[in-house]
């Protein structure tokens, strides 16, 4: 869904993220959670979002007007019949991304990039451990495909970056595949999987 890249050239497939004022909107943790439920369930109202991240509708609505104007999300279509709330929906079916390139030439643009970055962490990291904490009540033939790995190849700069373009390539394939499937009515068995990845160097 997001993706924090340096300056390797990657093919279109998610909006690329380069206004500054609008990667701030990502400084706040609810903005995030509440893209991400958007990004899983489709179209919501506020009232439906605010029961899934346990707030209140109010705060919730603030925070949905802010990512609302920055382009995040657009009012959902085909409710006009309810008055009663707007329904959201994301803006890009395929996420955002940013470059830490665009940013990273003035002091600002790198203490938003540092903070974004590590609430992206620590929002994964909560969803990764949600899944061990509710691990028992998954079906057996999801617990056996789920995977946690970690390699640490000797590689040089350009070969990291060529690296995360082809793993960039790879899941691109596996989500247009899951999507076209969903469009032709193939739902049956499915749910949405998450795959973190970090690819970066160090010494020890």
């Amino acid at each position: 869904m997001v993706r924090v890249e340096d300056d390797q050239v990657v093919p279109a497939f998610e909006p690329r993220i380069t206004d500054l004022e609008a990667l701030k909107v990502f400084t706040h943790p609810l903005r995030i959670r509440l893209y991400r439920v958007l990004f899983t369930s489709g179209e919501a109202t506020a009232s439906h979002l605010a029961d899934q991240v346990d707030e209140a509708v109010s705060l919730v609505s603030y925070h949905l007007r802010k990512l609302a104007a920055h382009g995040f999300i657009v009012e959902a279509p085909g409710h006009d019949g309810d008055g009663r709330e707007r329904w959201w929906k994301l803006s890009s079916e395929h996420g955002f991304n940013f470059r830490n390139s665009d940013f990273d030439d003035r002091p600002e643009g790198v203490a938003v990039l540092s903070q974004v970055t590590r609430q992206l962490l620590a929002t994964r990291g909560e969803r990764y451990e949600r899944y061990l904490n509710e691990q028992e009540s998954w079906p057996k033939e999801w617990t056996e495909a789920a995977f946690s790995s970690e390699f640490m190849p000797r590689l040089t700069a350009a070969e990291l970056q060529e690296m995360a373009e082809d793993i960039g390539a790879l899941m691109r394939r596996w989500s247009r595949r899951g999507n076209d499937a969903v469009a032709a009515g193939d739902t049956e068995g499915r749910e949405h999987v998450s795959v973190q990845m970090y690819g970066f160097p160090h010494r020890g």
